[in-house]
């Protein structure tokens, strides 16, 4: 048995899988987000760590107890600051908080060659500007700092007392070289940094550190290795088999991703592509980002008085799909392809005849048009994608593939424990790290179920739609910053 865990934005999920790959037992404990100002998200780690034991100890002890390997997954970005007793010095600055902005233009003054050393654009999103906010903002802390951990890596410090990330995961720091899978000492120095703050450096596949004594007594397992595990893009790939050049998925999870794995590292700054190092050896991957997705639905059903996003759902089945409204999915700034902080949610075409179904309706296609800027940027610079793997909770509504499928008129294709997440792909690390077998058996895609093409009617539809999204977008952006032009 291997098991995989994964600390999301909204909870920690946990996966144990047999020999063959087969998911026997799952765990879940939810989490919390504080947003104590605007563009303001931060989480508790000491919550990652109780839900942990929550998610772990909810599955069955017999499983338990046969486990040979853990593999963990994450989301990125996150700044957890440790002092030189490695206790937590303030909470964790997660991936979806914009507040280090006016940084980001800082850190490209100090170090010019930044795009190309890191491959990536400077986004408020990534964990370098949040250290330079904190040198500014609450500089006793920053002085205090002596250690920088990613969410995930400090849930394995806890577990095995080990300081250790992966190739994918530090890849969203903007401290890594990422065609040289190594710390970059000019980014570290540009943040008042070295290497003497980051952890050492493993491949998502290969060990990294061992269940302590005190953590494998109190979840009743043996002392396994743990693996170094993966960003939770990149885990969600291995769980889904997305290996070879040219895989592709979409994840519909709090964030919306295009991932692709790319022929060697191909960066695309100009475009807002992310290009990451992937969890596996010799790998590397692109990605379009947007950073709310289903966290629309989540806030749009609270919005409208919606008993659930399920009800939310129900309720744009009745919308007139002829609607000429629109919605801005930028309710945390946007990625890919603007790069904008500052964006925010619209919704823009009410008139009296306006009701919930038709609100609920254009989220649902406010973030799909979302999903198709992102997705012509990454193919602007690479091949066509012909179809993708659905993954994530979001991918669960028929409703929303169909518009999706349309929207981005490609093949979306559901696939047998795809909505696992990245737990799964986690797992699947957590098997390689413990010897027991190699990359292409055990990251083999899953079985399909079924295909959802795209509708030639909808399609048209969605086009129209998406040049006046476009042009919304365009008319409103310099608006947020209060400065129209």
């Amino acid at each position: 048995m291997y098991l995989g865990i994964d600390i999301g934005t909204s909870g920690v999920k946990t996966v144990i899988i047999d020999a063959d790959g087969r998911v026997v037992g799952q765990g879940h404990a939810p989490l919390t987000v504080s947003r104590p100002h605007p563009l303001w998200s931060e989480q508790d780690p000491a919550q990652w760590a109780e839900a942990t034991d929550q998610a772990v100890c909810a599955l069955d002890p017999t499983l338990r107890a046969a486990v040979k390997g853990i593999g963990l997954s994450g989301q990125m970005h996150g700044a957890v600051t440790l002092d030189a007793a490695d206790r937590v010095l303030r909470p964790a600055i997660l991936w979806n908080d914009g507040r280090s902005g006016p940084q980001c233009a800082e850190l490209l003054e100090r170090e010019p060659r930044a795009h190309a050393i890191t491959g990536n654009a400077i986004l408020a999103g990534f964990t370098a500007p949040k250290l330079l906010w904190l040198a500014e903002q609450e500089p006793d802390i920053f002085a205090a700092t002596r250690t920088v951990l990613l969410p995930k890596d400090w849930l394995r410090l806890t577990m095995t007392g080990d300081k250790l990330s992966d190739m994918s995961d530090a890849s969203g720091t903007l401290w890594l070289d990422v065609a040289a899978r190594d710390w970059s000492d000019e980014m570290l120095a540009a943040c008042r940094l070295s290497r003497a703050a980051m952890p050492g450096l493993v491949e998502g596949s290969a060990p990294g550190g061992r269940l302590s004594a005190t953590t494998a007594a109190r979840w009743g397992m043996s002392r396994v290795p743990v693996a170094g595990g993966g960003g939770d893009n990149a885990a969600g790939a291995i769980g889904l088999g997305v290996i070879r050049p040219g895989d592709a998925f979409l994840s519909l999870g709090t964030s919306g991703v295009i991932f692709s794995v790319s022929d060697g590292f191909r960066p695309d700054v100009a475009r807002g592509v992310h290009s990451f190092a992937h969890a596996i050896p010799d790998t590397w991957h692109r990605m379009s980002v947007m950073l709310s997705a289903a966290a629309c639905l989540d806030w749009a059903a609270g919005v409208l008085a919606f008993a659930d996003v399920p009800a939310l759902l129900a309720a744009a089945e009745d919308a007139e799909p002829q609607s000429k409204l629109l919605f801005l999915p930028y309710l945390s700034g946007e990625r890919s392809p603007h790069a904008d902080p500052d964006a925010q949610g619209v919704w823009f075409g009410m008139t009296g005849a306006t009701g919930r179904p038709e609100l609920a309706r254009a989220v649902l296609e406010g973030v799909a048009m979302g999903l198709r800027d992102g997705l012509d940027a990454l193919e602007a610079g690479s091949e066509r994608i012909r179809s993708l793997s659905l993954a994530g909770g979001g991918s669960r509504s028929p409703l929303w593939n169909r518009i999706i499928a349309a929207t981005l008129n490609r093949t979306l294709v559901e696939r047998e424990s795809a909505t696992v997440g990245p737990a799964l792909g986690a797992a699947r690390l957590g098997q390689l790290a413990a010897g027991d077998g190699d990359v292409s058996a055990v990251a083999a895609t899953p079985a399909e179920i079924s295909r959802i093409e795209p509708d030639a009617t909808l399609t048209e539809r969605m086009a129209d739609q998406q040049v006046r999204f476009r042009a919304l977008y365009r008319a409103v952006r310099d608006l947020w910053t209060g400065k129209p032009s």
